[in-house]
């Protein structure tokens, strides 16, 4: 089978060893299981989000604070029982929700885990954490399985999307993959508990010197789905390593965060997460020697 799971239409067998942009074959590989904090807090909670790292990804952005796992390519091949066997060790350990970060091009194999994880006793909600550059069509092959989609929506102007991602398209593709999110799982349920249930969180990073593009983010989303979803709006950019882009190598700058913090509120946005002081630490990059953290 041809892999065209995402836009990069790679087109590759990954089967027969061919290996797209990703770098995935067709082995699972998971660099870290853990219950995770660092959530929003409808989706942590106090007992942590059941969260699965996939190994390898089909963004690779410049500035990938995981480039350890989507560069590196840290972790373990995992078979199907295996997922699912992990899915349940969560569950089993009170994780809120199964949390499945970067899993884009594992699609295929994470439906097939997921179903015999749900025969097997699987019922918490599952969460669809991505970078947003999803084709629609894989995104169908999840309809009924994810509760949750957690995307980012990281650039509305392609020249940001070229020049840090190596990807001229990604609104594009990102934009039609979140409508198709929001499809399926409808409008965001909160539980008795607190705990998100169902429903789109989109998160956006503001990168250093990108403000103007990402109040264009801020507008589309408010624009199209209103109050409807949550906007996180994160500040959390760390430089973890020195980049070529100089802008890349510092943090953000308050002020510039602040004003689209106000410019989202003047707009109407009201359903949304902000992150407040602290934020730009190491804290939010988990340790990928340890596989199993629980």
């Amino acid at each position: 089978m041809k892999c065209n799971l995402c836009p990069r239409n790679c087109n590759v067998d990954r089967e027969n060893g061919e290996l797209g942009y990703c770098g995935a074959s067709d082995k699972m590989v998971i660099a870290r299981y853990s219950l995770h904090m660092w959530e929003e807090p409808i989706i942590s909670g106090n007992n942590g989000s059941g969260t699965i790292f996939f190994s390898y990804c089909n963004m690779r952005c410049l500035f990938c604070q995981n480039y350890e796992i989507s560069e590196l390519h840290k972790g373990r091949v995992v078979s199907i029982e295996e997922f699912s066997d992990i899915c349940l060790d969560l569950q089993n350990s009170g994780a809120n929700n199964i949390n499945l970060v970067t899993p884009t091009h594992y699609v295929p194999w994470i439906v097939k885990g997921l179903k015999l994880a749900k025969e097997r006793g699987l019922n918490i909600p599952i969460v669809y954490n991505s970078s947003g550059y999803e084709n629609v069509k894989t995104i169908r092959m999840l309809d009924g399985l994810i509760d949750i989609y957690l995307p980012d929506l990281k650039y509305y102007d392609n020249s940001y999307g070229m020049k840090y991602s190596k990807c001229n398209d990604y609104f594009k593709y990102a934009s039609a993959a979140i409508d198709e999110m929001v499809r399926q799982v409808g409008k965001v349920e909160i539980g008795n508990d607190g705990l998100m249930k169902k429903g789109v969180i989109v998160r956006h990073l503001l990168l250093p010197s990108s403000l103007a593009d990402s109040k264009q983010i801020i507008k589309y989303l408010y624009t199209k789905y209103h109050n409807d979803i949550i906007i996180s709006i994160m500040n959390q950019y760390t430089p973890v390593r020195k980049l070529d882009y100089e802008e890349l190598n510092h943090k953000v700058i308050d002020s510039d965060y602040e004003e689209l913090i106000d410019y989202a509120y003047d707009l109407g946005v009201r359903n949304a997460f902000i992150q407040e002081g602290g934020t730009q630490e190491e804290s939010f990059i988990p340790d990928f020697d340890v596989f199993r953290a629980i």
